[in-house]
């Protein structure tokens, strides 16, 4: 009998101390989650940090807001900045489908709005422009194409301004380049960053690219991955597949030619950053995301900018028009873009290479990006365009 007390005793002493382990570990387990809600509602009051000058202090005079518009008839919203509201104008229509990208801006900033009164439009569907219940038939190009104008036009109206300028960035680009052909009374001029031309050409360069990478790394394990998507051999649906398939943006960090060129993971570089964003609220930080969500499942945006090809389609501009690529850049490729401006007809165009970028530019060489815009884009001059 001893001995089944003794063991009896260890049982329940064995007992108590994993019942204390667990109360600990649940303990700790709600103090983190309460410190990361706390710790996440302190990083979302909504509101954009001012315009800060030389010394670090809000510039006087400046603008720094986070307003909400009605364009086509929807309530969509947009971040304005400003050094000086008298400055140019400048409409910067984002990536995606429905990748808005001010949360870059506060980590990376660009300086424009140093030399310009920058609009962070958020497209219809994207971002704060997002709603549950949206009718997905809504999306579409024509629609996007018909709101860029609008949202000029407000900018316009409210700035006192004959024309702005305009900045299409990737899918923006798509967007911008036939906003820019459909209403060129508008805009002083039209600059294409990672400008698209033919995208299904250039998915399948990237491929291309990833696979003969992976290759003289003999990385089976990925080429495995790759293989599963016969991208050179297959259609139309087997490209929007893999377009759309997390191995896609996940290869294209790890080689550099992505997002930029030094951002290695998407989690890291894109999905982090958005949640420290101090510009929104929790609740619009979650709707970036059920919106990009929302549009590749419910709309044909993707399948429309991979079949699309711009450089046969618009085949001239009655302005000018500057083309800003990344070296490494092969989410868009450069030399397809390249290829579109020496095809475009303008009244003044220049390309515009950065060594160090990949696919954004004015994030990863802001400096540059902006001086081109100062100096060549603000005089309609192309002095420091490429001269090869």
């Amino acid at each position: 009998m001893g001995d089944a007390e003794d063991i009896g005793r260890v049982r329940r002493a064995a007992i108590r101390r994993a019942g204390r382990v667990l109360m600990f570990l649940c303990a700790a387990a709600l103090a983190l989650g309460l410190g990361g809600w706390a710790l996440l509602r302190s990083w979302s009051p909504g509101v954009p940090m001012p315009v800060p000058g030389a010394d670090g202090r809000p510039v006087p005079g400046s603008i720094s807001e986070k307003i909400f518009v009605e364009i086509g008839g929807v309530r969509q919203g947009m971040f304005i900045r400003s050094a000086d509201p008298s400055n140019p104008v400048l409409l910067f229509v984002h990536g995606g489908p429905g990748m808005p990208e001010y949360f870059l801006e506060e980590s990376t900033p660009t300086g424009l709005d140093s030399r310009f009164t920058v609009c962070w439009w958020e497209q219809r569907g994207s971002g704060l422009s997002y709603s549950p219940g949206m009718d997905p038939a809504t999306l579409t190009v024509d629609r996007l194409v018909s709101d860029t104008l609008e949202v000029a036009d407000y900018l316009r109206a409210r700035f006192k301004k004959e024309k702005i300028y305009l900045l299409g960035h990737s899918w923006g680009s798509f967007l911008g380049i036939q906003a820019a052909a459909r209403g060129p009374e508008k805009f002083h001029a039209y600059i294409g960053a990672a400008q698209v031309a033919d995208q299904a050409e250039s998915e399948r360069r990237a491929y291309s690219y990833m696979l003969d990478r992976y290759m003289d790394a003999g990385d089976e394990k990925k080429l495995r991955k790759l293989w599963k998507y016969p991208v050179l051999d297959s259609g139309e649906d087997v490209l929007l597949a893999y377009a759309g398939s997390l191995l896609r943006d996940e290869s294209m960090h790890e080689l550099g030619i992505g997002t930029t060129h030094t951002m290695k993971s998407v989690v890291t570089g894109v999905f982090l950053p958005v949640w420290r964003s101090r510009a929104y609220t929790i609740r619009e930080k979650a709707d970036i995301w059920k919106a990009k969500a929302f549009l590749a499942r419910s709309t044909d945006l993707r399948r429309r900018l991979l079949t699309a090809r711009p450089e046969a389609e618009i085949l001239s501009l009655e302005i000018p028009a500057y083309f800003l690529s990344g070296r490494h850049d092969l989410t868009v490729s450069r030399d397809l873009s390249r290829r579109y401006l020496d095809t475009l007809s303008a009244p003044v165009k220049g390309f515009y290479t950065f060594e160090d970028s990949a696919h954004s530019p004015m994030f990863e060489e802001p400096e540059k990006f902006l001086r081109i815009l100062a100096e060549d884009v603000l005089a309609g001059t192309t002095a420091l365009a490429d001269r090869d």
